[in-house]
C-alpha cells in the first residue's frame, strides 16, 4: 500500500518536479528465464547505466540445447556476482536503488525461481518496491532503449525461441494480442532444423549465416495460415516438411545442399512473418512496426522487414543485437513503466513458466 502512496505523491508534483523525480528513479532489473543470467540498472525509463549478461551457451552447446537443471544450477552460482557487477558498473550502491524489477515468466521454472528469489530477497532487505515483469513484454520494451524517440501506439512482432506473436501496443499499459503461434514458435523451428542438419547450438544464427550462401527459392517449402485476416502462425508443418525433405534426400543417397535448405527454410519463415506483420499494421491503422525477441537478431528477417517498411511508408524499429537477446535492461525498462502505472508485486510473487501475452 505504501508504494501506491508514493506514486500518488509523484503525480501531484508540478511538471518540472515530476520530470526530475522520474529521471532520478533507479531500477534494478533481473533476468534469468532461460540460459542467460543478467542484471541491469536503469536511470529513468530509458537510460542504461549497466547491463551485465552471463551466458551459458558454451555449457549447453555439448548437449545441443538448454538443459533446464544445469541452467538452474548455473543461475544460482551466477546471480549475485552478476547483480554486484551491474551495481558496480552503474556507479551506484544497492541502497541507491529505488525499485527491483524481475522476470517471473515465461521461461524455465527452475531458472525463473532463481531470479525471482533474488529479487524478492533484495526488495525485502532494502525495503524497496518489487515489480514482476512478463518476459515477452520486456522484449517489446527493449525497443524503447534502442530508439529513445519511440512512443506508442505501434505494432510489435515478437519472435523468439518460445513465442511468435503480433501485439498492438496501444500505450505503455494497453496491449491487444492480434495473433500468436498455434504450435511451434519460429525460433524453436530454427533450432530444431539446425540440429537435424548437424549445426551446433544455438541453431538460429547458424541457419542465418548458412542461408546467405544458398538459394532461397531452391526448395518450395510450405507456408501455413496465409488467408487474409488471419494473424496466427503455425510452423510445425514447415518443420515437418523440411525434416521429410532431408530424410528423403538421405535415403536417395544425395548430398544435402545445406545452404539451399537453410535459405529456403528461412525464406518461408520470413515471408510469413513479414506478410502478417504488415497486414496487422494496416488492420490496426498503425504507422510504426517494431521487432522484438531473440529472432530479431536474424539478419534476413531484419532486412526483409526494413525493405517492406520502406515500400509501405511504415517506420521500423528493432533493438540492438545485445538487446535482442535475453537481458535485464529490457526488464528494468518494462518494470519502470509498470511502476509509473502503479503495478507492483508483493513478496508472494512466484514463477509462472507458462505465462503468455495477455490482453490489457
Amino acid at each position: 500500500m505504501e508504494y501506491e502512496i508514493v506514486i500518488a505523491v509523484l503525480f501531484e508534483c508540478s511538471g518540472e518536479e515530476r520530470f526530475i523525480l522520474e529521471k532520478e528513479i533507479l531500477t534494478l532489473g533481473i533476468e534469468s528465464s532461460c540460459d542467460e543470467t543478467s542484471a541491469a540498472v536503469l536511470r529513468g525509463g530509458r537510460t542504461i547505466l549497466s547491463n551485465v549478461i552471463s551466458t551459458q551457451i558454451p555449457i549447453h552447446q555439448k548437449f545441443g540445447g538448454v538443459v533446464p537443471e544445469i541452467a538452474s544450477r548455473k543461475h544460482i552460482v551466477n546471480i549475485m556476482p552478476v547483480i554486484d557487477e551491474a551495481i558496480r558498473q552503474a556507479g551506484v550502491t544497492l541502497q541507491d536503488i529505488d525499485q527491483v524489477a524481475v522476470t517471473y515468466g515465461p521461461g524455465l521454472v527452475g531458472a525463473l525461481l532463481v531470479g525471482v528469489s533474488a529479487a524478492k530477497s533484495l526488495a525485502f532487505a532494502l525495503d524497496k518496491p518489487l515489480i514482476g515483469v512478463n518476459h515477452l513484454e520486456g522484449h517489446i520494451f527493449a525497443n524503447f532503449l534502442s530508439s529513445p524517440e519511440l512512443e506508442p501506439p505501434f505494432m510489435a512482432l515478437v519472435v523468439s525461441g518460445g513465442h511468435t506473436a503480433l501485439v498492438d501496443v496501444r500505450d505503455y499499459h494497453r496491449f491487444h494480442l492480434m495473433g500468436q503461434t498455434r504450435d511451434d514458435a519460429a525460433g524453436e523451428a530454427f533450432d530444431k532444423i539446425a540440429r537435424v542438419m548437424g549445426l551446433p547450438y544455438p541453431g538460429g544464427p547458424r541457419i542465418d549465416a548458412l542461408a546467405k550462401e544458398g538459394d532461397p527459392l531452391a526448395i518450395d517449402f510450405p507456408r501455413a495460415l496465409e488467408e487474409k485476416g488471419n494473424y496466427e502462425f503455425s510452423f510445425s508443418g514447415l518443420k515437418s516438411a523440411v525434416l521429410n525433405y532431408i530424410n528423403s534426400e538421405k535415403m536417395k543417397g544425395h548430398e544435402l545442399r545445406k545452404a539451399d535448405i537453410a535459405a529456403s527454410f528461412q525464406h518461408s519463415v520470413v515471408e510469413v512473418l513479414v506478410s502478417k506483420a504488415f497486414a496487422a499494421v494496416k488492420e490496426a491503422g498503425r504507422d510504426t512496426l517494431v521487432l522484438a525477441g531473440g529472432v530479431a537478431a536474424n539478419s534476413g528477417l531484419e532486412a526483409r522487414l526494413r525493405e517492406q517498411a520502406a515500400e509501405s511508408g511504415v517506420a521500423f524499429h528493432y533493438p540492438s543485437r545485445i538487446l535482442c537477446t535475453d537481458n535485464a535492461a529490457m526488464i528494468a525498462c518494462r518494470g519502470y513503466y509498470q511502476a509509473q502505472h502503479g503495478e507492483f508485486s508483493d513478496l508472494y510473487l512466484n514463477a509462472v513458466p507458462g505465462l503468455g501475452l495477455e490482453e490489457k
